[in-house]
Order: structure tokens, then sequence, then C-alpha cells
């Protein structure tokens, strides 16, 4: 007996230093894991979509070598907007239709510019053809436009079209009397608005000043929407200005702003259970109201009971089954016991026999 609970004694020490190193690895690739979704999830987004795509095909293979979540803006009647949309898609890279739509100014125009005073047929099959020309396209977004983007009857028929189509529309804003977002309302179709222009001066060291501009909007808002076009100098900016990107800036695709809710807006329920949590952690000492950290507890508390209690009765079961001790005790105690009982059942048939001797003898003698 004293040797199984030494020996019982030794496992379960020898099992909790396992485990000690089991779950302190099990914590640290946790920690690995939830850090960086934790900081990547808090990061500020930055869309960049680069317009004019499908005329300059030697600039535009360079914005092709950029991080894949920069979006690029095709022309519907370019002659290599399709090609540059095949490539475009074979990456990843979110493509939009970039729509020929009339300015206010007098200026050479593409072939089927929308112009307001058109009819919702015109409209249809010019939006059509643009879509049959640019493949993998998932969204729209005015070239020019300051005419058009401003006419609330134009748009309205725009994203009557659109909603058919489940594309979204990133507004350029070519125009501060833009009618846009209000043309959208009562349709499907998700509206993403222009934050800054990278390139309205064509020198590097102004699209470095506009692309710095963006970040320091998006940390401020949670997102920002710039838009550049594939000039050379706006071509050596970001190969710069992104080899030097904040940690903290995550660049994205347009539609990953979609229905994108920015810090300072949330819900009155988000608040109160962030209240909740602040008022936990004041009155409860050695409390976090980190949620990463009471996940870990709850995994550190689920796991390491149900672990040594399974090992612990593994351990008891292959001992009790296995020992060779135990088998002899167990084998001899049950010899002694057989033989005992065979000397009881002696003893009694002997006591039977007498007393039935004596009771025959009784009655004779009467």
């Amino acid at each position: 007996m004293q040797y199984l609970l030494i020996k019982c004694l030794r496992s379960f020490t020898l099992l909790l230093g396992i485990l000690h190193f089991r779950v302190a690895g099990i914590c640290w690739l946790l920690l690995a894991c939830i850090l960086p979704l934790s900081l990547n999830a808090h990061a500020a987004r930055l869309a960049i979509v680069i317009d004019d795509v499908g005329y300059r095909v030697h600039n535009e293979k360079k914005i092709l070598q950029m991080p894949s979540a920069i979006s690029i803006a095709i022309l519907p009647n370019s002659p290599y907007g399709r090609e540059m949309a095949q490539k475009a898609h074979k990456q990843g890279r979110e493509i939009l239709i970039h729509l020929p739509m009339a300015p206010l100014s007098k200026q050479p125009l593409e072939k089927n510019t929308l112009h307001p005073a058109m009819n919702k047929e015109e409209i249809a099959a010019i939006i059509y053809d643009a879509i049959q020309k640019v493949p993998y396209a998932t969204g729209m977004n005015n070239h020019m436009g300051s005419a058009m983007t401003s006419s609330l009857n134009g748009m309205e028929k725009v994203m009557s079209i659109l909603s058919q189509y489940h594309l979204y529309f990133l507004d350029s804003v070519t125009i501060g009397n833009t009618q846009v977002a209000k043309a959208s309302a009562g349709t499907a179709v998700q509206i993403l608005r222009r934050n800054i222009f990278l390139d309205n001066v064509q020198t590097e060291a102004e699209t470095l000043n506009q692309l710095n501009r963006a970040i320091a909007l998006a940390r401020k808002q949670g997102s920002a929407i710039a838009i550049g076009h594939p000039y050379p100098t706006t071509i050596r900016a970001l190969q710069q200005g992104l080899a030097t990107l904040p940690d903290d800036i995550e660049l994205v695709a347009p539609s990953r702003l979609l229905n994108h809710t920015q810090p300072g807006k949330q819900s009155n329920q988000q608040t109160e259970q962030q209240c909740r949590n602040t008022q936990k952690s004041k009155t409860e000492p050695g409390t976090t109201s980190e949620p990463k950290m009471d996940y870990l507890k709850m995994v550190g508390e689920t796991l390491v009971p149900g672990v040594i209690i399974n090992t612990l009765k593994q351990s008891f079961e292959k001992l009790r089954n296995s020992s060779p001790k135990t088998e002899k005790l167990h084998s001899a105690a049950q010899i002694k016991s057989k033989k005992d009982n065979a000397e009881r059942d002696k003893a009694k048939t002997k006591q039977n026999k007498t007393g039935a001797h004596k009771a025959v003898s009784t009655c004779s003698d009467s």
C-alpha cells in the first residue's frame, strides 16, 4: 500500500510539472495569436484607389507591384482596361468601374459619358456596356462628373440601375454639391465618399504630403479613402510612403469600409457594457476588463482541472490493474479466505452430527 501511495504521489508531482509547462505554452500561443488580431482590430483603415487605369500600361504595371489592398478604377473604353482587370483580379485586387460623367467645365470627354439629360434607358445601356468591358468589378466611381453628380435626378437614375448589379458607388466628390448620397436613399446601393486627392498637384513632395494627410484623417475618424492617378510622381511617392507606412495604419480595399462604424459613434449598448467593465475592475481587485485576458483565464480554468482529473484517473486505473504486488496480495487473500471457509464448514458439519445423535437418544428413553 505504501509503495502504491508513493508511486501515485510521484506521478502526481510529475504531472503538475508537465501541466505547468504545457499550460504556460498554451497561454503564450494564445497570446501570440490574439495580440496581433487585437492590434489589427484597432488599426486605422486607409483605402487607396488609383483612377484612370487602362491607358498607361507601363505605369499601371508598377501599381500592380504595390500591395494588393490598393485598388484600381478602370475606364471602360480604355485600350488596356480589360487586360488590367484580369491581371488585378488574379492578384486578388479590388476593381472599380471608373464611369465617365459629364463635368461642368468644357473639356474632352470619354466615349459614353453620362449626362443628366439622358433618360434611364440610355444610362442603363452605358452602365451595362461598362460592366461587360470591366470584368470582376465590385464597385463604381465617377470620372470627372461635377455636372452629373450634382444632378439629383440624373444620379437617381444611376442609383436605380446600379441596384440591379449589386455594385457599391464611391463618390469621387468632384463637386461640393454632390447629390450621390441623397440619390441612393431608398435603393440597395451602398455609398462611400472620397476624403483626399493625392495628386491634384503632380509633385512627389505634395503627393507624400497628401498621403500623410490621409493617414492623419484615418487615425482621427477610423478610416479614410484617398484617390490618386498613375502619374510617375504619384508612383514614386507611393513607393516611398508605403514602405514606411505606420504600424497603426491598415491598407484595405474600399469595400472593407462599407458599413464601417467609426470610433466615437458607438451604440448605447456598447457604451453601457464598457461602463460595467470599468466599474467591475474598480470594485474587484485583481480583475481585468481586458477580454483577451479573461479568455485566457477561462481557457486555463477549463483545461487544467480536466486534464489533471483525467490523467489521475488513468494513472490510478493503470496502477491498480498492473501492480504485481497488488495481484499477489489479492491472490493470497483469496486463498486464505477459501481455507477459513472450509474449516468453518467442517466444524459446522461436525456440530450438526453431534446434535442429531443426542436428540434421537432422548426420544428413545421415554
